[in-house]
């Protein structure tokens, strides 16, 4: 619950207390224990979930622009705007 909530040190906080307090919950050793690992790891926590929640591709780079044709067999195709996407893939965590 911590880690996908993703909590900062005062939901924590919150949540430990509520913890301790129902029937059958943490002690107070215990959520001091929880705090000081969530303080500490925090952020490679995140960032694990993350990594784990991607799909293999993603998006490295992207280019884009807008053309427009100037010459034409047509008159009607002339000042046609044409969109131009250059996208770049690559695996995860490379």
């Amino acid at each position: 619950s911590i880690a996908s909530a993703d909590m900062d040190l005062n939901q924590l906080e919150a949540f430990l207390t509520a913890q301790t307090k129902k029937q059958g919950g943490i002690t107070s050793d215990q959520a001091a224990v929880i705090a000081k690992f969530w303080k500490n790891h925090r952020i490679k926590i995140h960032e694990s979930l993350i990594n784990q929640s991607r799909w293999d591709n993603v998006l490295k780079n992207m280019n884009w622009r807008v053309d427009l044709k100037s010459q034409s067999r047509h008159k009607d195709q002339i000042n046609t705007p044409v969109a131009i996407v250059e996208m770049e893939l690559g695996k995860n965590g490379q």
